[in-house]
């Protein structure tokens, strides 16, 4: 489905468009979506979402007005207000509509207990989104259409690619890997600098060659070819120093068992927030 696809009559309704719903309709904007077809849902975004809502010609309203009949009815909204949210939302799913949710752990039962039977997607996006970087994984329910789905995958895709789970248990799978996933890294920068600085180097110079390093290695790996065991193999010289490292990170008690943990545990919260 195309970016004019969407119309006046046939809108993307955003509700919240805080910072993963405002990336979003950047990207939309941005990727010919008329602002036209655009209605946001939000009681009070950011001054800075309130100019970009109004150079592109879209529409703000603080609660969704009445008989509007959403194409694509785009869901940003925490998980832990979510249930607040949706009676209000509800006039908006017609017969043609699309709902996607952006929600950890709220499932498509708990969509349905609260606006019907419909079309619905689950999707799991990620903050890197907001530079155009992200990665969102995503589940369709059997009432989803292949139109429908491909206008789906045409809204998430401006912000990076789009991986299409078969099962919808695999959702919360995807956000303990990489819907959290950037909080790991972001991690992994601060405890390479703080060693860096037990090493003897300044604070703010180990956090600059921490942080560069990590977003280096990244965009390293956004270009090769190569995966990344390969790339790790590249760098790492038979008894040299990254050898060294390395046999501590790859040490049974290293980093495998403590990220096997952390994601179980992402998981299990993610299983806990379907309420």
């Amino acid at each position: 489905m195309p970016a004019n696809a969407f119309s006046a009559a046939n809108p993307v309704v955003l509700i919240g468009a805080g910072n993963m719903g405002g990336a979003m309709l950047s990207g939309w904007l941005k990727s010919g979506v008329p602002g036209s077809s655009v209605v946001v849902v939000d009681p009070g975004p950011s001054p800075a979402m309130l100019a970009t809502i109004a150079d592109a010609g879209a529409s703000h309203v603080t609660t969704a007005p009445d008989g509007l009949k959403a194409g694509v009815l785009f869901l940003a909204v925490k998980p832990q207000v979510m249930e607040a949210v949706l009676p209000a939302v509800k006039s908006v799913v017609g017969p043609q509509t699309v709902v996607v949710s952006v929600a950890a752990g709220k499932t498509l039962a708990f969509l349905e207990k609260h606006l019907g039977e419909a079309a619905m997607v689950r999707a799991m996006p990620n903050t890197p989104a907001m530079v155009g970087r992200g990665v969102t994984g995503a589940f369709a329910n059997a009432r989803v259409s292949a139109k429908q789905r491909d206008g789906v995958n045409a809204l998430l895709r401006v912000s990076g690619p789009v991986e299409w789970v078969p099962a919808e248990s695999d959702i919360d799978s995807v956000t303990a890997l990489s819907g959290s996933g950037p909080a790991y890294v972001f991690y992994l920068v601060e405890c390479m600098a703080e060693a860096g600085r037990k090493l003897g180097l300044q604070a703010d110079l180990a956090m600059r060659l921490a942080r560069e390093t990590v977003a280096g290695a990244g965009e390293l790996l956004h270009q090769s070819p190569d995966d990344a065991a390969r790339l790790r193999q590249n760098v790492t010289s038979p008894g040299g120093t990254t050898a060294a490292a390395l046999s501590v990170l790859m040490a049974e008690d290293g980093m495998q068992p403590l990220f096997d943990q952390a994601l179980a545990a992402a998981r299990k919260r993610a299983e806990e927030l379907a309420g």
